[in-house]
């Protein structure tokens, strides 16, 4: 569903029915129901209802709403703390530089952003000032992401940078120990590392996250 037919269709539901969420996305969604509904358009139904959060929230639709967007289908799922202003701008997930940064990696490892590979975010929208995100809006955005994981089915997750990894493991580690194992969230595979403005700043961590994105490979092809 596209944007303006979703941002209609939400204005319409409201004038019918008031605002009472009419998808219950947070419901386990199983196998079976895979069977009938392509993870393509669950994806379009989580992405309506995230909308529709935005909504009754704001009194209107957040322009700086960013949802996610690649692979539904995909082995690999890398997720950032938040949207920046790139991002909010056009909607899409790992813009501008940090996104270029984003496609060198994927190719060196023979992926691109639309095949195999799915990139969004925990929040869905850009901070203010581009601060790290609250607790509270962590926790307000997280059901919108498990449901994502759970419709996608990845091998594995790539979690971006320490505010993710705190906010999935629930530690106050430093990220270099984070790094050092695999994890597990929502029963799937979980592996962190630098997040892409970090690189950005620091090169020298450029040969980390390599690594990082080697054992990736590599364990895609496990």
């Amino acid at each position: 569903m596209e944007s303006s037919d979703r941002n209609r269709f939400i204005k319409q539901h409201i004038e019918l029915y008031g605002e009472e969420l009419f998808i219950n996305s947070f419901l386990p969604l199983t196998d079976k129901g895979f069977s009938k509904v392509s993870k393509k358009s669950l994806l379009s139904d989580v992405e309506t209802n995230l909308s529709f959060h935005f909504h009754q929230k704001n009194d209107g639709l957040n322009s700086n709403q960013v949802f996610g967007s690649g692979d539904s289908n995909a082995d690999l799922v890398i997720i950032g703390e938040s949207p920046g202003d790139y991002e909010g701008e056009s909607g899409k997930p790992f813009v501008g530089a940090s996104g270029k940064l984003l496609d060198k990696i994927l190719k060196a490892i023979g992926l691109t952003r639309n095949r195999n590979v799915y990139l969004t975010y925990i929040l869905k929208h850009k901070t203010l000032d581009n601060r790290d995100p609250l607790l509270s809006e962590i926790n307000e955005f997280l059901p919108f992401l498990i449901n994502q994981i759970e419709i996608i089915k990845p091998k594995i997750i790539v979690g971006l940078g320490k505010v993710v990894g705190k906010s999935f493991l629930n530690t106050e580690s430093k990220l270099e120990d984070m790094r050092n194992n695999i994890h597990n969230f929502n029963s799937c595979p979980l592996k962190i590392t630098y997040c892409l403005e970090t690189l950005l700043r620091e090169p020298s961590l450029k040969k980390y996250a390599w690594e990082d994105f080697q054992f990736i490979r590599d364990f895609l092809k496990s």
